[in-house]
Parts: structure tokens; sequence; C-alpha cells
């Protein structure tokens, strides 16, 4: 304790510096966790935090036992393992395409383009998939009607969201996981590409025994930092999308979805803050696995 106080006295500036930081993750993220007892309580209003009933590990075993926590569980980490490995894929890909280009105006212009959807809320992605898919005046039903087919009703069938979801998450963060993978691709010394062509290696040689490797680091470290949030989902894709609709629950309700409906239409507080709770936890153990797994493969490329 004595050494801490004569660090203070030495870096008072430094330490003032760095106070902001910590009082913002105190206030957001620290003080906030008390509300975790929520979790093994039925909350009630009239007695508040602390003043409503005990009842243990109830609030889980309910959502152990309906099936509920499995279901949104499966939903959470597949809808998002597609998220992180199509998009990060694809955006590898396209980056790869944009470094071999050779007109600068045309590479730029075709950058910005990609970013823009980034810049989309999800409240305009919302109307947009409505627009598309609506049963009485959406596109891809007018387009069945003049070929004189029946009307699909998307908003009563599970099977098309899979699709529809993933496609739109991925083309709204493709521009900008572009950006990141091609900027470590420019990061890669010129020296390497002229001694392969030297050697006689073309285009696809270089990208494969080069470029590839090199970006590996890039690549695991985006997908740990990803693999993070899995369980966190995308509360605002789902929610603009898919928003109230039961029919839809099975295989669109994620865990983010679950806990807000808990909370502002059925306010079972108890309930929601018990999928929450899990949530964190699962989430935790499945990072340090991961890192953990990595580390003794690699462990130059381990997060901690």
């Amino acid at each position: 304790m004595r050494h801490f106080w004569l660090e203070l006295r030495k870096n008072k500036v430094l330490f003032l510096m760095i106070l902001p930081t910590l009082l913002f993750f105190a206030v957001f993220a620290y003080f906030p966790m008390v509300g975790v007892y929520y979790a093994f309580t039925s909350y009630s209003f009239e007695g508040g935090l602390f003043g409503s009933e005990f009842i243990g590990l109830k609030n889980f075993e309910f959502l152990f036992d309906s099936g509920v926590l499995w279901n949104l569980t499966k939903n959470t980490i597949l809808y998002n393992l597609a998220f992180i490995f199509i998009g990060n894929i694809l955006q590898l890909i396209c980056a790869i395409f944009l470094s071999e280009l050779p007109g600068k105006w045309f590479k730029k212009t075709t950058q910005s383009v990609m970013f823009l959807p980034f810049f989309v809320s999800f409240v305009l992605v919302g109307a947009f998939v409505f627009n598309l898919f609506s049963v009485n005046n959406g596109v891809v039903n007018t387009m069945l009607e003049q070929l004189g087919l029946p009307p699909y009703d998307f908003y009563l069938h599970t099977a098309p969201w899979k699709y529809i979801i993933v496609f739109f998450q991925v083309w709204k963060g493709l521009g900008y996981g572009t950006v990141i993978y091609l900027a470590a691709i420019m990061s890669i010394s010129d020296e390497y590409h002229e001694a392969a062509k030297i050697d006689g290696a073309n285009i696809f040689q270089r990208v494969r025994y080069i470029v590839l490797p090199m970006l590996v680091p890039t690549f695991i470290l985006l997908i740990l930092l990803a693999l993070g949030g899995i369980l966190k989902g995308q509360f605002d894709l789902f929610y603009q999308i898919i928003g109230n609709n039961g029919m839809l629950f099975e295989s669109t309700d994620i865990i983010d979805t679950y806990v807000y409906r808990s909370l502002a239409v059925n306010f079972d507080i108890g309930m929601g803050t018990a999928a929450g709770l899990y949530q964190s936890v699962f989430g935790f153990i499945l990072v340090v696995t991961v890192n953990a797994i990595i580390r003794k493969t690699r462990e130059d490329y381990a997060l901690f």
C-alpha cells in the first residue's frame, strides 16, 4: 500500500489523466453489477431491490427446465458464429481484391461505397427489409405476382430469416472489416512481393504464400475479439428486423431480445436479469477457454 501512495505522488499527472476512464467504468460497469441480485429474486416494484422475495436459483431452473435458455443460447451462438466467420472471410477476400486493383481512383471509390452501409442505422435496415419482404407491397412478392406465382408470407415462416439476418449483418459490416484487413495488407513490405516476382510467382501464389500468412495474426485477433461478444448478439439488428413477431421467435430469438422483452414487455425483471447473468458468465468462460487453447497452440496470438 505504501508503494502505491509513493507511486501516486510520483506520477500524479498520469493518474489524473486516467481518472475519467476509471470513473466511467466504475459508474457504468461496476456499480450496476449490484443489480445482479435481481436474478435471485421474485422482483416486485413495491419491495424494490432488497425488499423483493429471495428465491435463490428458481429463475435459472425455470429457464433451463423450460428449454428457453437452450434455444436462446443456440440461436445466439450460431448467428454470431455465422456473423464472425462469414463476415471475416468475405472481408479478407474483398481486402485482397482491393489491394490488387491498379487504379487508385477506382480503389478509393470502391472503399467508400463499401463503407457506407456501416453508417446506416438499423432502423433504416429494418424499414428496408420490411419493404422487401412484406406480403402486401413488398418488392419480392410484387415480383412473384408479376411472374404469376402465389405470394409468400415471410413473416409467417421462420426458414428464410436465418439467411436474411446473416446477409444484412455481413453486408453492414463488410466495408469496415475490409478497411482493417486492407490496412494490414498495406503494412506488408513490398520487398516480399518483389522477391516473389523475381522468383516467378504469379499473383495467386503471392497471395497464398505472402499475403495470407501475414494476415493470420490480424485474423486471429479479430476472431478472438469477436468471440468476446459471441453471446451478446446484435440487439438492434434482431429487434428492428423481427420486432415482436412471436411467429419467428423460435429461430430468431436471442438472449438480448429475450432480456428486453422480459424487462420492457413482461416486466419480469428477475427472469431477464437471470438470462443476462447467464449470458455474461457463459461469455466470460468461453473467452477464457478459447484464449487458453490459442495460447497453447500459438502463444504469440493470445490476448492474455
